[in-house]
């Protein structure tokens, strides 16, 4: 085929222009007004038998290029590049979407040649930054403290990765560069595992962006024929410094393109958990049962039983040391088996979900016995997981999802991760490498999921990793929804929530109710919805936060105070009827800074929700404690001169005011106690 001179990947928002003839090499990228990177950028990396790969290596020739615009408004190009002489070919892989200013990338790196070749680092990205000023923004991720922020003038060499095994284990993979104000640049890496973003000063003021699958630890080697597929990072850009810019322009893509969807997903529907009111030590077929009874009563859709429902038939195993034997049901606590809850949770009108560890390995699960050869280990030591880089473990891995669906009727799984893999499994009789366990285990872990997937289209997955440290638009795009934190006190609440919607739209996201935690400690988590001194107001504020996404609870519901469980069901109610069509459908603005844990951030939480169409809202106002007794909100995307009608939920009040007034002066808001909320719908 004949190769163009130039490639313009360009989209309305975006200016996206590469060179080809005589050699690859970037023209310009980033917004009309200002380029992002210069022409020196290599685009990607890849280090291969101790020699670097990218654009401007010697011999590197463009020997054919593709292109496709299925599904529509996604324009994918594939830029094949050989290396004269080394049997390496690299596939540089553009997408841009329609109606933004986003850009995705990422390489395959095969070997053509006759010898094995080995592949020590995999950059999907790498780019050249003029001179300027920019701030980094970014978060820190554990267990708990999921989504801290972290902003810094960008003025040195700076590493932001994960080294756990855990894409949110360490750093969340997402980041934006705001350049002195004007304009900004986000970027997110779809990868589950441990990832890399470097920042390196260079000569003159340029700055160094590389990155994609880390290299720590890492190497895969090539046999003639074999190929790599390194991860995708996607840019966004946007004028200005406003982080919703760039975050809207995320959801808008993922609900379009990236997440998969099924009848009882896009249902968004209210679900109850057992976990934290009972977790595995005081829950029994009986008490599973009167909870569905309550939760059927209340309009909730959806009840899971979490762990401790496999393994020995012992009422005191622990969850933990079970893990894997899923083939077993613990008869202690459920006589009459799973599938007889199943069919009770349906005679009732709900869907069931049942939680599962697929990739877990207890100590004393049977499973290790009966498959030695499953267990990942790392220098003769067990670490705790099954690896599914070994094609027959993962063939067991759907086996054993797809008999508990049949056979329990499942509607909903919730997928769990409970440990770090680090560096992942270094055995080489699993068919990966010494050196590329954990990546071969995330590509089967996906790959397992897109094949469950299409066998059971039906059933919703559930993504979750000790709460929120595995939340990535990589298991994003094989999983309905991410659970965003095992704790869930308000202020921690809104914390993950403003954080993890800078990279996923709201419906992607679920996260229950202020939880009573009946066993486990935390300072923090102190709900108890019998407390005699427990306002109407404070349970408001409590179960709105949890209304911003998906949502759900995780308390004792039998033993609920009546006007408590009177409230529940009027905000499920109004859920049902009024937010989620906004949760779903609308896209989401901050209004506020974002609060966090322990009295710090900002003291008052907003978000806008507003519909595509423009013509609807929904504000969701929450005053933390210490924040100050009013609060006037800027809210966002109206038309100055349009009056529009706002109705206050809980007051009745209704006023009408200008768009340019919204925008400038503010919503303004008092009256609110401490841990007081309002739900104002604005009409255009």
């Amino acid at each position: 085929m004949t190769i163009p001179a130039t490639l313009d990947q360009s989209t309305a928002g975006l200016v996206c222009l590469l060179r080809l003839i005589p050699h690859i090499g970037l023209m310009r990228l980033g917004l009309a007004h200002e380029s992002w990177a210069l022409d020196s950028s290599a685009l990607f990396a890849a280090v291969i038998d101790g020699q670097l790969f990218d654009t401007q290596t010697p011999g590197a020739q463009v020997r054919h290029v593709s292109e496709s615009e299925t599904p529509p408004g996604m324009r994918h190009v594939c830029v094949e590049l050989a290396y004269a002489d080394s049997g390496i070919v690299v596939a540089y892989h553009i997408v841009t979407y329609a109606d933004s200013a986003v850009l995705e990338t990422w390489i395959v790196v095969q070997n053509e040649g006759d010898v094995p070749r080995r592949v020590t680092r995999l950059d999907s990205l790498a780019l050249d930054l003029p001179p300027d000023v920019y701030h980094l923004c970014a978060f820190t991720g554990a267990w708990g403290a999921e989504f801290e922020p972290q902003r810094m003038l960008l003025n040195s060499a700076i590493t932001l990765e994960s080294r756990s095994g855990r894409s949110s284990h360490g750093h969340h993979p997402w980041l934006t560069l705001v350049r002195n104000g004007r304009s900004l640049m986000s970027g997110i890496i779809a990868w589950s595992g441990n990832w890399v973003i470097r920042f390196t000063p260079k000569l003159d003021g340029v700055l160094a962006l590389s990155g994609g699958l880390h290299d720590w630890e890492f190497a895969v080697d090539l046999a003639p024929g074999a190929s790599v597929v390194a991860p995708p990072v996607t840019l966004a850009f946007a004028t200005g410094a406003d982080l919703d810019e760039t975050a809207v322009q995320f959801a808008r893509l993922g609900r379009r393109f990236w997440y998969p969807r099924n009848a009882l997903a896009d249902a968004l529907p209210v679900e109850w958990n057992h976990w934290w009111a009972y977790e595995d030590r005081a829950l029994d077929e009986a008490t599973f049962r009167a909870n569905v009874d309550v939760a059927a009563r209340l309009g909730i859709e959806v009840c899971t039983l979490d762990a401790g429902w496999f393994g020995a038939p012992d009422a005191d195993t622990h969850w933990y040391e079970q893990r894997g034997d899923w083939d077993r049901v613990n008869t202690a606590r459920f006589p009459s088996g799973i599938r007889a809850l199943a069919d009770d949770v349906h005679a009732h009108g709900m869907r069931f979900g049942i939680w599962c560890e697929i990739e877990g390995l207890g100590i004393h699960a049977q499973l290790a016995e009966r498959h030695p050869e499953f267990i990942a280990m790392r220098d003769g030591e067990r670490l705790g997981y099954v690896c599914l880089g070994n094609p027959a473990a993962q063939q067991w891995a759907f086996e054993t999802l797809d008999r508990l669906v049949r056979e329990n009727g499942c509607d909903w799984i919730k997928l769990d991760f409970n440990l770090n893999p680090g560096a992942g499994c270094n055995r080489t009789d699993h068919g990966h490498g010494a050196e590329d366990g954990l990546y071969a285990h995330y590509r089967g872990y996906y790959a397992l999921l897109d094949r469950l997937r299409a066998t059971h289209p039906e059933v919703v997955l559930e993504n979750c990793s000790s709460g929120g440290l595995r939340i990535d638009p990589g298991i994003a795009r094989r999983t309905h929804m991410a659970f965003l934190s095992d704790p869930d006190w308000p202020e921690h609440s809104l914390q993950v929530f403003w954080g993890a919607t800078c990279m996923l739209a709201p419906d992607a996201c679920l996260h229950w109710g202020y939880s009573e935690w009946a066993f486990a400690e935390h300072p923090s988590q102190t709900f108890n919805p019998r407390d005699p001194a427990l306002q109407p107001h404070q349970v408001d504020f409590y179960t709105r936060i949890s209304m911003l996404r998906r949502f759900g609870f995780s308390q004792r519901l039998p033993d609920l105070p009546e006007w408590v469980a009177q409230r529940y069901a009027e905000h499920i109610q109004f859920y049902k009827t009024v937010m989620r069509r906004f949760v779903r459908e609308a896209d989401m603005y901050r209004l506020t800074g974002q609060p966090l844990g322990e009295g710090r951030g900002d003291r008052w939480a907003g978000f806008q929700y507003r519909m595509p169409d423009g013509n609807e809202h929904l504000i969701a106002i929450f005053r933390l404690p210490g924040g100050e007794p009013s609060r006037a909100l800027r809210l966002k995307h109206l038309q100055p001169d349009r009056v529009y009608t706002l109705s206050w939920i809980d007051t009745g009040h209704r006023a009408q005011m200008n768009g340019a007034t919204l925008m400038d002066a503010g919503l303004h808001v008092e009256n609110l106690p401490e841990e007081g909320s309002a739900i104002v719908l604005i009409h255009g």
